[in-house]
Protein backbone atom coordinates (compact mmCIF):
# COMPACT_ATOMS: atom_id res chain seq x y z
CA UNK A 1 0.00 0.00 0.00
CA UNK A 2 0.86 3.59 -0.66
CA UNK A 3 0.18 6.73 0.38
CA UNK A 4 1.33 10.48 -0.62
CA UNK A 5 1.04 13.20 0.85
CA UNK A 6 2.71 16.91 1.67
CA UNK A 7 3.79 16.99 5.09
CA UNK A 8 4.35 13.40 7.15
CA UNK A 9 4.38 14.16 10.73
CA UNK A 10 4.73 11.27 13.19
CA UNK A 11 4.12 11.84 16.63
CA UNK A 12 1.35 13.37 18.00
CA UNK A 13 2.47 15.33 20.94
CA UNK A 14 2.53 18.89 21.35
CA UNK A 15 5.35 19.41 19.26
CA UNK A 16 3.92 17.31 16.60
CA UNK A 17 0.26 18.36 16.61
CA UNK A 18 1.03 22.36 16.57
CA UNK A 19 3.41 21.90 13.39
CA UNK A 20 0.42 20.27 11.82
CA UNK A 21 -2.00 22.39 12.61
CA UNK A 22 0.63 25.10 11.35
CA UNK A 23 1.33 23.41 8.00
CA UNK A 24 -2.67 22.22 7.16
CA UNK A 25 -3.28 25.74 5.60
CA UNK A 26 -0.49 24.99 3.15
CA UNK A 27 -0.55 21.62 2.14
CA UNK A 28 -2.59 17.71 3.20
CA UNK A 29 -0.83 16.53 6.20
CA UNK A 30 -0.74 12.82 6.86
CA UNK A 31 -0.20 12.54 11.04
CA UNK A 32 1.02 8.67 12.05
CA UNK A 33 1.16 7.72 15.65
CA UNK A 34 1.48 4.05 17.28
CA UNK A 35 -0.92 4.53 19.76
CA UNK A 36 -3.51 6.64 20.24
CA UNK A 37 -3.15 10.21 19.69
CA UNK A 38 -2.78 10.90 23.21
CA UNK A 39 -0.42 9.00 24.54
CA UNK A 40 2.84 10.17 24.70
CA UNK A 41 5.21 12.58 26.67
CA UNK A 42 3.29 15.47 26.47
CA UNK A 43 0.15 13.80 28.24
CA UNK A 44 2.43 13.39 30.89
CA UNK A 45 3.64 16.75 31.51
CA UNK A 46 2.31 17.81 34.85
CA UNK A 47 4.28 20.98 35.86
CA UNK A 48 3.49 23.51 33.02
CA UNK A 49 5.09 25.67 30.03
CA UNK A 50 7.46 28.17 30.75
CA UNK A 51 6.71 32.00 29.71
CA UNK A 52 7.79 35.23 31.03
CA UNK A 53 4.64 37.29 31.64
CA UNK A 54 4.75 39.89 34.42
CA UNK A 55 7.12 42.07 35.93
CA UNK A 56 9.64 41.33 37.72
CA UNK A 57 10.56 38.51 35.69
CA UNK A 58 12.12 39.47 32.09
CA UNK A 59 13.83 37.81 28.87
CA UNK A 60 17.19 37.96 30.48
CA UNK A 61 16.25 36.25 33.67
CA UNK A 62 14.73 33.45 31.74
CA UNK A 63 17.88 32.88 29.23
CA UNK A 64 20.17 33.17 32.23
CA UNK A 65 18.23 30.34 34.60
CA UNK A 66 18.50 28.58 31.54
CA UNK A 67 21.79 28.88 30.36
CA UNK A 68 23.30 28.24 33.79
CA UNK A 69 20.83 25.00 34.39
CA UNK A 70 22.36 24.17 31.42
CA UNK A 71 26.17 24.10 32.82
CA UNK A 72 26.74 26.88 29.81
CA UNK A 73 26.50 24.38 27.22
CA UNK A 74 23.14 25.58 25.62
CA UNK A 75 23.34 26.94 22.52
CA UNK A 76 22.92 31.05 23.64
CA UNK A 77 20.55 31.61 20.13
CA UNK A 78 18.14 28.74 20.35
CA UNK A 79 17.72 29.56 24.09
CA UNK A 80 17.32 33.32 23.26
CA UNK A 81 14.73 32.17 20.43
CA UNK A 82 12.31 30.07 22.75
CA UNK A 83 12.43 32.67 25.30
CA UNK A 84 11.65 35.91 23.65
CA UNK A 85 9.35 33.92 20.66
CA UNK A 86 7.47 32.05 24.76
CA UNK A 87 4.76 34.98 24.79
CA UNK A 88 3.49 34.54 21.35
CA UNK A 89 3.76 30.55 21.39
CA UNK A 90 0.90 30.81 24.65
CA UNK A 91 -1.00 33.16 22.99
CA UNK A 92 -1.75 30.89 20.04
CA UNK A 93 -1.92 27.49 22.46
CA UNK A 94 -4.92 29.63 24.16
CA UNK A 95 -6.56 30.33 20.76
CA UNK A 96 -6.39 26.95 19.89
CA UNK A 97 -8.28 26.62 23.63
CA UNK A 98 -5.99 25.52 26.27
CA UNK A 99 -6.87 26.75 29.51
CA UNK A 100 -4.00 28.15 31.50
CA UNK A 101 -5.26 28.63 35.50
CA UNK A 102 -6.12 31.93 36.32
CA UNK A 103 -5.93 33.81 39.69
CA UNK A 104 -9.11 35.89 41.40
CA UNK A 105 -8.41 38.89 39.46
CA UNK A 106 -7.32 37.39 36.09
CA UNK A 107 -4.16 37.18 35.94
CA UNK A 108 -2.24 34.10 35.15
CA UNK A 109 -1.69 31.72 38.04
CA UNK A 110 1.91 31.40 37.12
CA UNK A 111 3.89 29.13 39.43
CA UNK A 112 7.90 28.28 40.30
CA UNK A 113 10.27 25.27 40.22
CA UNK A 114 13.76 24.05 40.19
CA UNK A 115 16.64 26.38 38.79
CA UNK A 116 13.89 29.32 38.33
CA UNK A 117 14.39 32.50 39.41
CA UNK A 118 11.05 34.00 39.10
CA UNK A 119 7.16 32.49 39.10
CA UNK A 120 7.11 32.15 35.28
CA UNK A 121 4.89 28.62 34.97
CA UNK A 122 1.92 28.58 33.09
CA UNK A 123 -0.12 25.26 34.32
CA UNK A 124 -3.38 23.50 34.12
CA UNK A 125 -3.61 22.39 37.83
CA UNK A 126 -1.41 19.70 37.85
CA UNK A 127 -2.03 17.69 34.77
CA UNK A 128 -1.13 20.60 32.11
CA UNK A 129 -0.15 18.41 29.40
CA UNK A 130 -3.22 16.71 29.19
CA UNK A 131 -5.14 20.15 28.53
CA UNK A 132 -2.67 21.07 26.08
CA UNK A 133 -3.16 17.45 24.34
CA UNK A 134 -6.83 17.74 24.87
CA UNK A 135 -7.11 21.34 23.19
CA UNK A 136 -4.92 20.23 20.10
CA UNK A 137 -6.19 16.71 19.74
CA UNK A 138 -9.70 18.49 19.15
CA UNK A 139 -8.87 21.14 16.89
CA UNK A 140 -6.49 19.05 14.82
CA UNK A 141 -9.72 16.28 14.68
CA UNK A 142 -11.59 19.40 13.05
CA UNK A 143 -9.02 19.88 10.48
CA UNK A 144 -9.91 18.96 6.78
CA UNK A 145 -6.77 19.08 5.47
CA UNK A 146 -5.19 16.95 8.19
CA UNK A 147 -5.24 12.94 8.70
CA UNK A 148 -5.06 10.92 11.74
CA UNK A 149 -3.17 7.07 11.30
CA UNK A 150 -3.33 5.85 15.16
CA UNK A 151 -1.82 2.35 15.85
CA UNK A 152 0.63 3.24 13.01
CA UNK A 153 4.41 2.05 13.57
CA UNK A 154 6.90 4.23 11.63
CA UNK A 155 10.02 1.38 11.02
CA UNK A 156 12.01 3.02 9.19
CA UNK A 157 12.84 6.68 6.82
CA UNK A 158 13.15 6.10 3.25
CA UNK A 159 16.00 7.54 1.85
CA UNK A 160 18.68 7.64 -1.26
CA UNK A 161 19.69 3.86 -0.05
CA UNK A 162 16.24 2.28 -0.64
CA UNK A 163 16.72 3.56 -4.46
CA UNK A 164 19.86 1.39 -4.15
CA UNK A 165 22.08 4.47 -4.12
CA UNK A 166 25.01 3.85 -1.45
CA UNK A 167 24.96 6.76 1.54
CA UNK A 168 28.13 7.17 3.39
CA UNK A 169 28.55 10.29 4.90
CA UNK A 170 26.44 12.52 7.37
CA UNK A 171 25.06 15.31 5.41
CA UNK A 172 22.15 17.14 3.59
CA UNK A 173 23.13 15.15 0.70
CA UNK A 174 21.22 12.24 2.59
CA UNK A 175 17.08 13.10 1.85
CA UNK A 176 14.29 12.00 3.53
CA UNK A 177 11.59 10.82 0.74
CA UNK A 178 8.97 9.48 4.01
CA UNK A 179 8.90 6.29 5.83
CA UNK A 180 7.81 3.03 5.47
CA UNK A 181 4.97 2.21 8.42
CA UNK A 182 3.73 -0.57 10.16
CA UNK A 183 0.26 -0.75 10.65
CA UNK A 184 -0.03 -2.57 13.92
CA UNK A 185 -3.43 -4.01 13.02
CA UNK A 186 -2.74 -5.67 10.14
CA UNK A 187 0.58 -6.32 10.37
CA UNK A 188 1.23 -4.53 6.82
CA UNK A 189 3.72 -2.08 5.82
CA UNK A 190 2.07 1.53 4.46
CA UNK A 191 4.74 2.80 1.94
CA UNK A 192 4.58 6.79 3.06
CA UNK A 193 5.72 9.26 0.58
CA UNK A 194 6.30 12.35 1.23
CA UNK A 195 7.37 16.09 0.55
CA UNK A 196 8.55 16.74 4.09
CA UNK A 197 8.94 14.98 7.01
CA UNK A 198 8.53 15.54 10.54
CA UNK A 199 9.80 13.29 13.26
CA UNK A 200 8.36 14.40 16.74
CA UNK A 201 8.66 10.84 18.67
CA UNK A 202 9.12 12.05 21.91
CA UNK A 203 11.20 10.82 24.42
CA UNK A 204 13.75 7.31 25.33
CA UNK A 205 13.04 6.46 29.03
CA UNK A 206 11.95 3.19 28.95
CA UNK A 207 15.55 1.96 27.93
CA UNK A 208 15.70 2.40 31.79
CA UNK A 209 13.79 0.40 34.33
CA UNK A 210 12.41 3.17 36.17
CA UNK A 211 11.10 6.15 34.20
CA UNK A 212 8.13 8.49 34.23
CA UNK A 213 7.92 7.92 30.57
CA UNK A 214 4.87 6.02 29.34
CA UNK A 215 5.20 2.99 27.31
CA UNK A 216 5.51 4.60 23.93
CA UNK A 217 9.03 6.36 24.56
CA UNK A 218 11.39 4.41 23.12
CA UNK A 219 13.53 6.47 21.27
CA UNK A 220 12.07 5.64 17.68
CA UNK A 221 12.87 8.77 15.98
CA UNK A 222 16.53 9.26 16.94
CA UNK A 223 16.84 5.47 16.34
CA UNK A 224 15.81 6.08 12.86
CA UNK A 225 18.25 8.96 11.76
CA UNK A 226 20.76 7.38 13.18
CA UNK A 227 19.90 4.00 10.76
CA UNK A 228 19.54 6.71 8.19
CA UNK A 229 23.03 8.14 8.95
CA UNK A 230 21.42 11.46 10.26
CA UNK A 231 23.36 13.36 12.68
CA UNK A 232 22.99 13.32 16.64
CA UNK A 233 24.69 14.81 19.79
CA UNK A 234 24.08 15.34 23.37
CA UNK A 235 23.04 12.18 24.02
CA UNK A 236 25.12 11.01 27.25
CA UNK A 237 22.55 14.20 28.96
CA UNK A 238 19.84 12.20 30.24
CA UNK A 239 17.72 13.62 33.02
CA UNK A 240 16.58 11.76 36.14
CA UNK A 241 13.73 13.58 37.77
CA UNK A 242 14.32 13.90 41.48
CA UNK A 243 10.95 13.06 42.78
CA UNK A 244 8.83 10.44 40.85
CA UNK A 245 6.63 7.93 43.57
CA UNK A 246 8.41 5.62 45.43
CA UNK A 247 5.79 2.18 44.49
CA UNK A 248 7.08 -1.05 43.63
CA UNK A 249 5.72 -2.44 40.78
CA UNK A 250 4.51 0.32 39.11
CA UNK A 251 5.47 1.25 36.15
CA UNK A 252 5.94 3.96 34.26
CA UNK A 253 6.71 5.61 37.52
CA UNK A 254 4.06 8.29 38.71
CA UNK A 255 5.98 11.60 38.87
CA UNK A 256 5.23 14.06 41.57
CA UNK A 257 5.39 17.45 39.58
CA UNK A 258 8.50 20.14 40.28
CA UNK A 259 5.73 22.15 40.91
CA UNK A 260 5.06 20.37 44.43
CA UNK A 261 8.33 21.65 45.55
CA UNK A 262 8.02 25.17 44.06
CA UNK A 263 5.04 25.26 46.15
CA UNK A 264 6.87 24.59 49.27
CA UNK A 265 7.52 20.84 49.59
CA UNK A 266 10.72 19.84 51.35
CA UNK A 267 13.07 16.87 50.09
CA UNK A 268 13.86 14.97 53.72
CA UNK A 269 15.17 12.00 55.07
CA UNK A 270 13.36 9.10 56.67
CA UNK A 271 14.15 10.53 60.16
CA UNK A 272 12.70 13.90 58.79
CA UNK A 273 15.50 16.14 58.40
CA UNK A 274 16.20 18.50 55.35
CA UNK A 275 19.06 17.89 53.25
CA UNK A 276 19.30 19.91 50.37
CA UNK A 277 20.56 22.68 51.70
CA UNK A 278 24.39 21.27 52.26
CA UNK A 279 24.32 20.16 48.62
CA UNK A 280 23.40 23.73 46.95
CA UNK A 281 21.90 27.12 48.26
CA UNK A 282 18.60 26.64 46.59
CA UNK A 283 17.96 23.92 48.80
CA UNK A 284 14.95 21.77 47.05
CA UNK A 285 14.66 24.00 44.51
CA UNK A 286 17.61 23.28 43.08
CA UNK A 287 18.20 22.28 39.73
CA UNK A 288 16.93 18.66 38.61
CA UNK A 289 20.78 17.05 38.04
CA UNK A 290 22.03 18.32 41.30
CA UNK A 291 18.66 17.36 43.08
CA UNK A 292 18.27 13.40 41.81
CA UNK A 293 22.46 13.07 42.04
CA UNK A 294 21.80 14.23 46.38
CA UNK A 295 19.34 12.05 46.13
CA UNK A 296 20.94 9.14 45.16
CA UNK A 297 23.80 9.93 46.93
CA UNK A 298 21.53 9.62 50.76
CA UNK A 299 20.17 6.64 49.50
CA UNK A 300 23.64 5.03 48.59
CA UNK A 301 25.52 6.20 52.02
CA UNK A 302 22.18 5.36 54.02
CA UNK A 303 21.29 1.98 52.36
CA UNK A 304 17.47 3.06 51.84
CA UNK A 305 15.04 3.23 49.13
CA UNK A 306 13.54 6.41 48.79
CA UNK A 307 13.32 9.82 50.35
CA UNK A 308 10.79 11.76 51.42
CA UNK A 309 8.69 15.02 50.16
CA UNK A 310 6.88 17.07 52.75
CA UNK A 311 4.62 19.02 51.75
CA UNK A 312 2.06 19.39 55.02
CA UNK A 313 3.08 22.85 55.91
CA UNK A 314 0.68 24.09 53.41
CA UNK A 315 -2.83 23.98 54.01
CA UNK A 316 -4.45 21.30 53.30
CA UNK A 317 -7.06 23.03 51.06
CA UNK A 318 -4.36 24.75 48.95
CA UNK A 319 -2.57 21.32 48.44
CA UNK A 320 -5.61 20.03 46.72
CA UNK A 321 -6.82 22.38 45.07
CA UNK A 322 -3.48 23.08 43.21
CA UNK A 323 -2.32 19.59 42.80
CA UNK A 324 -5.62 17.25 42.59
CA UNK A 325 -4.35 14.73 40.26
CA UNK A 326 -1.33 14.13 42.60
CA UNK A 327 -3.55 14.21 45.83
CA UNK A 328 -5.98 11.63 44.08
CA UNK A 329 -3.16 9.08 43.04
CA UNK A 330 -1.11 9.05 46.36
CA UNK A 331 -4.32 8.75 48.30
CA UNK A 332 -5.13 5.92 46.81
CA UNK A 333 -1.86 4.02 47.92
CA UNK A 334 -2.90 5.21 51.67
CA UNK A 335 -0.86 8.12 51.42
CA UNK A 336 -2.57 11.78 52.64
CA UNK A 337 -0.44 14.18 51.42
CA UNK A 338 -2.46 16.54 53.44
CA UNK A 339 -0.66 15.18 56.50
CA UNK A 340 2.10 12.46 55.38
CA UNK A 341 5.09 12.54 53.58
CA UNK A 342 5.63 11.50 50.13
CA UNK A 343 7.88 8.75 49.17
CA UNK A 344 10.15 9.56 46.29
CA UNK A 345 13.10 8.28 44.50
CA UNK A 346 14.81 9.57 40.92
CA UNK A 347 13.58 8.11 37.83
CA UNK A 348 14.61 8.72 33.87
CA UNK A 349 12.37 11.39 32.44
CA UNK A 350 14.12 13.34 30.00
CA UNK A 351 16.35 13.23 27.16
CA UNK A 352 18.48 16.45 26.75
CA UNK A 353 19.68 15.46 23.16
CA UNK A 354 18.34 13.73 20.26
CA UNK A 355 18.65 14.71 16.80
CA UNK A 356 20.81 17.60 15.85
CA UNK A 357 18.60 20.60 14.01
CA UNK A 358 18.82 24.29 13.16
CA UNK A 359 17.51 27.30 14.13
CA UNK A 360 14.14 26.30 11.59
CA UNK A 361 14.18 22.60 12.81
CA UNK A 362 15.70 20.94 10.37
CA UNK A 363 18.09 17.86 10.66
CA UNK A 364 21.41 16.77 9.04
CA UNK A 365 19.51 15.06 6.42
CA UNK A 366 17.54 17.14 4.03
CA UNK A 367 13.66 17.69 3.84
CA UNK A 368 13.48 16.00 7.38
CA UNK A 369 12.58 17.75 10.41
CA UNK A 370 13.07 16.41 14.42
CA UNK A 371 10.59 18.29 17.30
CA UNK A 372 10.55 18.20 20.51
CA UNK A 373 11.88 15.94 22.82
CA UNK A 374 13.38 13.61 19.97
CA UNK A 375 15.76 17.11 18.72
CA UNK A 376 18.48 18.57 19.93
CA UNK A 377 17.71 22.33 19.28
CA UNK A 378 20.93 23.33 21.63
CA UNK A 379 18.10 24.69 24.26
CA UNK A 380 18.93 22.47 27.33
CA UNK A 381 23.19 22.32 27.27
CA UNK A 382 23.87 19.59 29.85
CA UNK A 383 20.84 20.07 31.49
CA UNK A 384 16.89 20.65 31.10
CA UNK A 385 15.90 23.78 33.11
CA UNK A 386 12.11 22.74 34.35
CA UNK A 387 9.21 23.19 32.31
CA UNK A 388 11.47 24.66 29.33
CA UNK A 389 10.27 21.57 26.82
CA UNK A 390 7.04 22.24 26.47
CA UNK A 391 7.63 25.50 25.10
CA UNK A 392 10.41 24.75 22.90
CA UNK A 393 8.45 21.99 21.21
CA UNK A 394 5.66 24.68 20.79
CA UNK A 395 8.40 27.55 18.96
CA UNK A 396 10.40 25.01 17.11
CA UNK A 397 6.77 23.79 15.89
CA UNK A 398 6.28 27.36 14.88
CA UNK A 399 9.75 27.83 13.17
CA UNK A 400 9.93 24.61 11.48
CA UNK A 401 6.21 25.28 9.95
CA UNK A 402 7.36 28.45 8.81
CA UNK A 403 10.45 27.12 7.08
CA UNK A 404 8.88 24.06 5.78
CA UNK A 405 5.74 25.36 4.24
CA UNK A 406 7.28 27.73 1.79
CA UNK A 407 9.23 24.31 0.41
CA UNK A 408 6.66 22.27 -0.94
CA UNK A 409 5.57 24.26 -4.22
CA UNK A 410 9.22 23.03 -5.55
CA UNK A 411 9.53 19.66 -3.92
CA UNK A 412 8.20 16.84 -6.27
CA UNK A 413 7.45 13.46 -4.11
CA UNK A 414 10.01 10.69 -5.23
CA UNK A 415 9.25 7.89 -7.36
CA UNK A 416 10.78 4.39 -7.70
CA UNK A 417 10.94 3.29 -3.92
CA UNK A 418 10.34 -0.01 -3.63
CA UNK A 419 7.38 -1.62 -1.40
CA UNK A 420 9.25 -3.16 2.10
CA UNK A 421 10.89 -6.39 1.37
CA UNK A 422 10.10 -8.45 4.11
CA UNK A 423 10.80 -11.91 1.46
CA UNK A 424 11.87 -15.00 3.61
CA UNK A 425 10.77 -13.89 7.26
CA UNK A 426 8.28 -15.42 9.58
CA UNK A 427 6.60 -14.73 12.81
CA UNK A 428 9.16 -14.90 15.99
CA UNK A 429 8.00 -18.28 17.80
CA UNK A 430 9.49 -16.88 20.32
CA UNK A 431 8.55 -14.29 22.13
CA UNK A 432 10.70 -14.49 25.05
CA UNK A 433 13.57 -13.70 23.39
CA UNK A 434 12.91 -10.21 22.73
CA UNK A 435 11.26 -10.10 26.38
CA UNK A 436 14.59 -11.30 27.43
CA UNK A 437 16.59 -8.86 25.74
CA UNK A 438 14.24 -6.02 26.90
CA UNK A 439 14.61 -6.76 30.35
CA UNK A 440 18.51 -7.17 29.92
CA UNK A 441 19.04 -3.79 28.25
CA UNK A 442 17.28 -2.26 31.19
CA UNK A 443 19.88 -3.59 33.30
CA UNK A 444 22.84 -2.96 31.60
CA UNK A 445 21.27 1.12 31.43
CA UNK A 446 20.02 1.35 34.76
CA UNK A 447 22.91 0.03 36.58
CA UNK A 448 25.91 1.16 34.52
CA UNK A 449 24.73 4.11 32.31
CA UNK A 450 22.19 5.76 34.94
CA UNK A 451 22.56 9.09 37.36
CA UNK A 452 26.26 8.34 38.38
CA UNK A 453 28.73 6.72 35.52
CA UNK A 454 32.28 5.54 34.92
CA UNK A 455 34.95 4.31 32.61
CA UNK A 456 34.62 1.32 33.79
CA UNK A 457 31.16 1.27 33.81
CA UNK A 458 31.13 2.62 30.13
CA UNK A 459 33.04 0.05 29.39
CA UNK A 460 31.05 -2.51 30.15
CA UNK A 461 27.62 -1.61 29.02
CA UNK A 462 29.15 -1.17 25.71
CA UNK A 463 30.31 -4.55 25.76
CA UNK A 464 27.15 -6.37 26.91
CA UNK A 465 24.87 -4.38 24.59
CA UNK A 466 26.35 -5.50 21.91
CA UNK A 467 25.76 -8.90 22.46
CA UNK A 468 22.12 -7.70 22.84
CA UNK A 469 22.30 -5.74 19.54
CA UNK A 470 23.86 -8.97 17.53
CA UNK A 471 21.01 -11.39 18.97
CA UNK A 472 18.61 -8.60 18.05
CA UNK A 473 19.50 -7.94 14.33
CA UNK A 474 19.91 -11.58 14.20
CA UNK A 475 16.02 -12.18 15.17
CA UNK A 476 15.02 -8.79 13.15
CA UNK A 477 16.28 -9.73 9.82
CA UNK A 478 14.47 -13.63 9.57
CA UNK A 479 10.89 -12.19 11.41
CA UNK A 480 7.95 -10.89 9.89
CA UNK A 481 7.72 -7.11 11.93
CA UNK A 482 6.10 -6.57 15.20
CA UNK A 483 6.19 -3.56 17.56
CA UNK A 484 7.67 -5.00 20.39
CA UNK A 485 10.63 -5.96 18.05
CA UNK A 486 11.06 -2.91 16.12
CA UNK A 487 10.62 -1.28 19.69
CA UNK A 488 13.84 -2.77 20.97
CA UNK A 489 15.78 -2.44 18.12
CA UNK A 490 15.38 1.44 18.55
CA UNK A 491 16.04 0.93 21.89
CA UNK A 492 19.34 -1.04 21.86
CA UNK A 493 20.65 1.67 19.33
CA UNK A 494 19.49 4.73 21.29
CA UNK A 495 21.51 2.97 24.68
CA UNK A 496 24.58 2.72 22.07
CA UNK A 497 24.66 6.75 21.41
CA UNK A 498 24.37 7.11 24.80
CA UNK A 499 27.21 4.84 26.13
CA UNK A 500 29.69 6.02 23.18
CA UNK A 501 29.12 10.25 23.38
CA UNK A 502 29.11 9.27 27.41
CA UNK A 503 32.17 7.87 26.55
CA UNK A 504 33.82 11.07 24.71
CA UNK A 505 33.15 12.81 27.05
CA UNK A 506 35.85 13.25 29.17
CA UNK A 507 34.56 15.33 32.45
CA UNK A 508 31.56 15.61 34.56
CA UNK A 509 29.22 18.27 33.52
CA UNK A 510 25.16 18.75 34.16
CA UNK A 511 23.37 15.35 33.97
CA UNK A 512 26.72 13.09 32.40
CA UNK A 513 28.77 12.59 36.35
CA UNK A 514 31.18 10.51 36.16
CA UNK A 515 33.53 8.69 38.88
CA UNK A 516 36.78 9.21 37.17
CA UNK A 517 36.40 13.18 36.19
CA UNK A 518 35.71 16.38 38.62
CA UNK A 519 32.84 17.91 38.70
CA UNK A 520 31.59 20.82 37.13
CA UNK A 521 28.56 22.23 38.68
CA UNK A 522 27.65 25.25 36.89
CA UNK A 523 29.05 28.71 34.81
CA UNK A 524 29.19 31.85 36.39
CA UNK A 525 26.83 34.39 34.77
Amino acid sequence: MKIETDFLVIGSGIAGLSYALKVAETGRVLIVTKGEMHEGNTEYAQGGICCVTYPPDTFEKHIHDTIVCGAGLCDPVAVETVVTRAPEAIRELVQWGVKFDKTAGGKYDLAREGGHSENRILHHKDYTGAEIERALIRRVKRHPNIEVLEHHFAVDLITQHHLGELVTKQSRDITCYGAYVLNLKTSSIVRILSKITVLSTGGVGNIYHTTTNPPVATGDGIAMVHRAKGVTENMEFIQFHPTSLYNPGERPSFLISEALRGFGAILKLSDGREFMHKYHPMGSLAPRDIVARSIDHELKTRGEDFVYLDVTARRPEDIIAHFPHIYEKCLGIGIDITKEMIPVVPAAHYCCGGVKVDYNGESSIGRLYALGETSSTGLHGANRLASNSLIEAAVYAGLAAAHSSPRIASITLCSGIPDWNDEGTTSPEEMVLITQNYREMQQIMSNYVGIVRSDLRLDRAMRRLEIIFQETEELYLKSTLNQNLCELRNMITVGYLIIKQAQQLKQSIGLHYSLDYPLINAVEM
